[in-house]
């Protein structure tokens, strides 16, 4: 069974990590084995739960035509992370929300993200925030969600 998930996952990986205005913050592609310091985080394919299920995306498809072609309807968990060594919860809802702009302004400038016959936006957030041992926390979960053709 074909899918567009993996080429959408790995170009949203490629733009995090091609974005100059996300130099200080670690672009994870899926959850991420590091022992990275990193304040800030954007998560692509894991909504940064470790205690989660771990769920990166979901699609559903239909036949597109009788040769065999499919519309694929997908959509991608991208998690946005501030984190502060401080109860600063204020500053943290707002870093968070400037690295989640990124990811808005990739999909507003090329919906197909670079790949061909796919249109993409991002269709909604859930905001969690958190004052932690280590400080204030804030989580901005977005979701990237489209179409496209296989």
């Amino acid at each position: 069974m074909g899918s567009r998930i993996p080429e959408v996952i790995a170009r949203l990986v490629a733009l995090g990590k091609g974005d100059t205005e996300l130099v200080d913050v670690h672009v994870s592609d899926g959850p991420d084995v590091t022992e990275d310091p990193a304040l800030d985080w954007l998560i692509i394919g894991f909504d940064g739960d470790q205690t989660g299920d771990f769920e990166a995306a979901q699609s559903t498809s239909d036949w597109a035509d009788l040769g065999g072609g499919r519309e694929e309807e997908f959509q991608v968990t991208v998690a946005a992370v501030a984190k502060r060594g401080d109860t600063d919860i204020v500053s943290a809802r707002a870093r968070v929300y400037e690295i989640g702009s990124r990811v808005e302004a990739w999909v507003q400038a090329d919906p197909t993200l670079g790949l061909a016959s796919l249109q993409a936006r991002v269709a909604g957030t859930r905001l969690v925030q958190d004052q932690t041992p280590n400080g204030a926390q804030a989580v901005l979960l977005m979701t990237v969600t489209g179409r496209g053709f296989t």
